[in-house]
């Protein structure tokens, strides 16, 4: 199956069939509900891709339309969060993190649980293989004058209703011709996008997120998901129902899903979310 790089806005009609693994690349499907195939093989929690074969079934929901009420009566949640946009190294204000390092990733950049003040915490005293050092990580997801610029950014994806679905781009470039610019390159690369939702857990739920470069996925403050460092596109799949003891989950309590993701080395860059039943009527803005 070929894999074309454009952004999708897909309603999953098939939910507890998320056998999603064994196509690195992501499906050539816009805008459709989509039958997933149960007999896609490979390991779902392996952060390496996604898979199975989705095969159209009609007309899906168009990305950003609202068709019911979230957490409550009026209440329409939304994929709300804030971009900062940093120069490349190198360049007068350069950040020494972006434009930098090359490589696969690694884990263990971040500690296992979130800060007090919901942001993640710099595991190491110095320099990494990806990370100059603590102070300069901190500047990732705050707002520092004259090193970065924050600009407000909603996912184009409908997370109104109970429905599952899935917002996937090849061609990931959120604030093209904003904050600093594009920087003489065809895209603005060079941001980091933090993402803090709640939601409640229902049973039977499972959370996809991927892309490219470092990847955090925190719930109820403990890391889940941990694709740190500068690396191509990768994916991960998340089963609730297997990690709820661990994490303290009970069915019908709502509980924090903080996502951080940063967009490095330029080249491409790539992002998935599906959705679980958001329940924050208003952005949570940090």
């Amino acid at each position: 199956m070929s894999c074309s790089p454009q952004s999708l806005a897909i309603l999953l009609s098939a939910a507890s069939a998320l056998a999603l693994a064994g196509c690195t690349a992501i499906p050539e499907v816009i805008g459709k509900t989509i039958e997933i195939d149960a007999s896609g093989t490979g390991g779902g929690s392996s952060g390496t891709g996604l898979g199975g074969d989705f095969s159209p079934a009609g007309g899906g929901s168009a990305p950003g339309t609202s068709s019911s009420s979230g957490g409550q009566a009026g209440c329409e949640p939304r994929l709300e969060g804030v971009v900062r946009d940093f120069k490349a190294y190198g360049t007068p204000g350069g950040h020494p993190d972006f434009e930098r390092f090359e490589g696969t990733g690694s884990p263990g950049i971040v500690e296992r649980v979130l800060g007090p003040d919901q942001k993640p915490v710099y595991a190491h005293e110095g320099a990494t293989e990806y990370t100059s050092g603590r102070e300069h990580f901190d500047q990732w997801f705050r707002d520092v004058p004259e090193i970065n610029r924050s600009i407000r950014f909603v996912v184009p994806l409908d997370v109104s209703d109970d429905e599952f679905r899935l917002f996937s781009s090849r061609e990931f470039f959120p604030i093209d011709g904003e904050g600093w610019g594009n920087q003489d390159r065809d895209h603005n690369y060079g941001f980091t996008f933090e993402l803090h939702m709640s939601f409640r857990y229902r049973g039977g739920d499972d959370f996809i997120f991927g892309g490219d470069d470092d990847i955090w996925v925190f719930i109820n403050n403990q890391l889940v998901m941990d694709l740190g460092g500068v690396h191509g596109s990768m994916f991960d799949t998340l089963d609730l129902d297997a990690m709820a003891e661990a994490l303290g989950l009970e069915l019908g309590k709502n509980y924090p899903l903080d996502i951080f993701f940063a967009e490095r080395r330029s080249g491409g860059s790539s992002f998935m979310i599906s959705t679980l039943k958001y329940t924050n009527c208003e952005p949570i803005i940090l």
